[in-house]
């Protein structure tokens, strides 16, 4: 499942895309335009940062910017940058152990086949097909 993180990493990603001509944008401004605590989007931005997704700037007119063009940008990678996974059960998670039951189990064949429909539909949407 997404999470709010996963969601709100989206919304940062989308606002940059938007109100950016290669200028840099605040932190301040995108939480005042998403309506989400600036202490909570610090610690998502951070991760886009790590994962080069944008680039931050510091200093009293820093901010942050995207690193390339929005049609450049999958909704998948940028909701993985968050730290989310896309599995959809708990057995598939890469960040979980795995099932023991796994190699007898009758019904991991449908998870895996849902895991790769969610996987192919977010990395076939571009950011910029979000943006206005």
């Amino acid at each position: 499942m997404i999470t709010t993180k996963g969601k709100y990493t989206l919304l940062i990603m989308i606002d940059l895309a938007e109100n950016t001509d290669g200028d840099i944008i605040s932190l301040n401004e995108i939480a005042k335009r998403q309506g989400i605590s600036k202490k909570y989007l610090e610690t998502i931005v951070k991760k886009l940062v790590r994962a080069d997704l944008i680039v931050g700037i510091g200093g009293c007119k820093g901010g942050y910017k995207l690193v390339k063009s929005p049609k450049r940008y999958t909704v998948g990678e940028i909701i993985e940058a968050s730290g989310e996974d896309l599995s959809t059960v708990a057995c598939l998670d890469s960040s979980k152990f795995r099932c023991a039951k796994a190699k007898s189990c009758k019904t991991l064949a449908v998870w895996k086949g849902l895991n790769k429909t969610i996987h192919d539909y977010l990395y076939s949407i571009k950011l910029s097909d979000l943006i206005k």
